[in-house]
C-alpha cells in the first residue's frame, strides 16, 4: 500500500490567493515571472545542483525564476551543499534558496501553489510524496526516475520523469513552450492524486487488508 497525503493538513489545505501572496512576500519570492520550485532536503540524493544546472539551460530561452526550498539538518555534507547553493544564488538573483524549518508547512504549501512547474529531480529516493502534494495543487511535475516518483508521475499525463539535467531542461522548456499543457496536466495530476494518493484511499486499503486477513 503506497503512502498518502492528507488534503486537510496545513501542508495541503486550500489557501486563498491573498494568503499565498502574503507568504511569498514574507519569503522574498516575487511572482513577476514563471516560477520553478523544488521542495526537498538539501542532499545529494535530491540533486539540487542538477536542478540549478537544468534551470541555467532553460534560462537561455525563458526568463524564469528558480526556488529551492528545504532543510540541511545540520549535517556537514548537507551544510557544504547548502553553501554551494547559496553561492549560486548570490551569483544569480533569479535563484532563491530558502532554508526552511521542518514545520514550515504553510510556506511549502504556498510555494507549490505559486509554482508554474514543480521539480522533484531526485536521483535516489524512498517514496517521497512531494510530487503527490504538488499534483494535488494542480501543478505538473518534472521528477527524477527514482524511488516512488515514477509511481506517482504519469509521463505525458501529469508530468515527466527524467534521467538527466538535459532531460529535465528539455521537459521544462516543452511545458513553457506549450503553456496550455500546464493547466491540463495540473488537472490530470489532481484527479490522479484524488484517486490514488489521498488518505481516504489508504484507509480503504487498510480495511480491505483487514477483511482479507480475517478470512
Amino acid at each position: 500500500m503506497p503512502p498518502s497525503i492528507d488534503p486537510l493538513s496545513e501542508r495541503n489545505r486550500d489557501l486563498a490567493p491573498r494568503e499565498v501572496s502574503e507568504i511569498l512576500t514574507a519569503l522574498g519570492v516575487a511572482r513577476d515571472k514563471p516560477l520553478l520550485v523544488q521542495v526537498a532536503r538539501f542532499a545529494r540524493a535530491c540533486d539540487p545542483l542538477g536542478v540549478i544546472n537544468a534551470y541555467r539551460l532553460v534560462k537561455k530561452h525563458h526568463d524564469v525564476r528558480l526556488v529551492l526550498a528545504g532543510t540541511a539538518d545540520g549535517e556537514p555534507e548537507r551544510l557544504e551543499l547548502l553553501s554551494q547553493l547559496l553561492e549560486a544564488a548570490h551569483e544569480d538573483r533569479d535563484v532563491i534558496v530558502l532554508e526552511l524549518p521542518p514545520e514550515a508547512h504553510r510556506q511549502v504549501n504556498a510555494l507549490q501553489r505559486a509554482a508554474t512547474i514543480v521539480l522533484q529531480k531526485s536521483v535516489r529516493a524512498e517514496f517521497d510524496l512531494g510530487p503527490a502534494e504538488a499534483m494535488w495543487k494542480g501543478k505538473p511535475v518534472v521528477g527524477g526516475y527514482a524511488g516512488g516518483l515514477a509511481q506517482q508521475i504519469i509521463t505525458n499525463v501529469t508530468g515527466y520523469t527524467v534521467y538527466s539535467v538535459e532531460g529535465a531542461a528539455f521537459r521544462i522548456r516543452h511545458l513553457l513552450n506549450n503553456p496550455e499543457l500546464i493547466p491540463r496536466m495540473g488537472a490530470a495530476g489532481r484527479e490522479h492524486v484524488r484517486r490514488s494518493f489521498l488518505i481516504t484511499r489508504e484507509l480503504v486499503d487498510g480495511l480491505a487488508l483487514g477483511v482479507h486477513l480475517t478470512r
